[in-house]
């Protein structure tokens, strides 16, 4: 109606009825209330828009912090400890919803603490609450993995006639550590292949009574990848993916599968079986391939994943907070013995450090933790990482 041609002129003229003059107004009143209707929500898409600008700025700012508490003061469910992280995480966010979907891993086997997205400022104010002992960042890059010729260091290997390495040479070493015959060690590095030989079980007894680990399934890896050798294995990859996105699976295996080969190196050097007739492709470099302490077992705590690096180049990254989470799963699986030829790329301060807070709580339940110094040199100081918790082993 009051877009009529002949309505409009009727009412220039003041020639409209009274009925239709009463519509008019009506109509007239509709439209002023949609037009106040229509400016409001205006304004309220500007307020919806500001506020998710701001929340695009808050989320550029939201970084990966690591909130060290130490150790459990008494005895909680495990339930109850992750309550009494989320309060501490409810106290700097603005709702439960934002604090949920903050956390990434709450440490709640034997080490206390909780990583989490924080601002600069949020993780100010949990620094400098009660029961709060360090509050760090995680940054990309920090740490790298490491490979040493330890047995050839510590001079336990011995030569064939062909100059080959043959084996380990002190039998009576060996034998007095009886071939480390149900010694758990966990190794926390890139995963493994769980079909090499190195991994065989083969007249190896039951898997020890005290192990409470688990074979988690994931690509390409199952239960019935684990052994009376290989008896545990887990891969963490929450702050891998928090700072590169979904993991690059062209590169990866979502699971404790090794892609890079480093894990399964240092593992088979630690405890692998004796297997004769080794060789690289081609037939190079010929002889026996065997672990320090050949009838250990071994649990696999997958913590660094492969990234594409300069020139397409391939490399493999580890995060502070996966290889807490190891940590706190490896000591409360009950693992013997840590190995992690995992390195800072420059010294870290003891209480910002994933190697060395996790090797304290080991250390406190008297498990060895056995890390890697360094690979750089020749040169005058090449040690790249040093503690009282825990031994290393540089290379030549």
């Amino acid at each position: 109606m009051l877009f009529d041609l002949k309505f409009i002129q009727m009412v220039q003229h003041e020639t409209l009825p009274l009925k239709e003059e009463k519509q008019f107004i009506r109509e007239i009143k509709q439209l002023k209330q949609l037009c106040e209707q229509l400016s409001s929500n205006m304004g309220s898409q500007d307020q919806i828009q500001q506020a998710l600008n701001q929340r695009e700025e808050v989320k550029d700012r939201l970084k990966i912090y690591i909130v060290y508490m130490g150790e459990h003061e008494e005895k909680r469910t495990l339930l109850e400890i992750e309550d009494k992280h989320f309060s501490y995480l409810m106290s700097v966010k603005n709702s439960g919803e934002e604090a949920k979907a903050s956390m990434v891993y709450s440490y709640k086997n034997v080490i206390n603490g909780f990583s989490a997205f924080l601002t600069a400022e949020e993780a100010q104010k949990l620094s400098e609450m009660d029961g709060v002992v360090s509050v760090f960042k995680s940054h990309p890059m920090t740490y790298t993995i490491q490979t040493t010729r330890s047995w050839d260091f510590i001079n336990l290997l011995t030569s064939g006639n062909s100059g080959n390495i043959s084996g380990i040479k002190d039998e009576e070493l060996l034998q007095k550590a009886d071939y480390g015959k149900d010694i758990i060690v966990g190794v926390l590095d890139t995963g493994v292949w769980p079909e090499s030989q190195s991994f065989s079980d083969e007249g190896m007894g039951p898997v020890p009574s005290s192990w409470k680990g688990i074979c988690q399934s994931g690509i390409d890896f199952n239960s019935s990848h684990c052994n009376r050798k290989l008896i545990g294995a887990r891969y963490y990859l929450k702050g891998h993916e928090a700072q590169y996105g979904p993991l690059n699976e062209t590169i990866n295996y979502r699971s404790a599968r090794d892609r890079d080969g480093h894990g399964t190196h240092t593992a088979s050097t630690v405890a692998g079986r004796k297997v004769h007739n080794t060789s690289l492709l081609g037939g190079f470099a010929s002889g026996t391939a065997e672990g320090g302490a050949p009838l250990a077992r071994l649990a696999i705590y997958k913590v660094c994943w492969t990234i594409p690096g300069p020139s397409k180049v391939l490399k493999s990254t580890c995060f502070h907070e996966d290889m807490l989470a190891a940590f706190d799963d490896a000591i409360a699986d009950g693992v013997h013995v840590i190995s992690i030829s995992i390195t800072p790329y420059k010294n870290i301060e003891y209480t910002q450090d994933g190697i060395t807070l996790g090797a304290l709580h080991a250390a406190k339940r008297n498990i060895v933790v056995v890390a890697s110094a360094g690979n750089w040199g020749p040169g005058p100081v090449n040690r790249k990482k040093c503690g009282a918790l825990d031994y290393y082993s540089g290379s030549q």
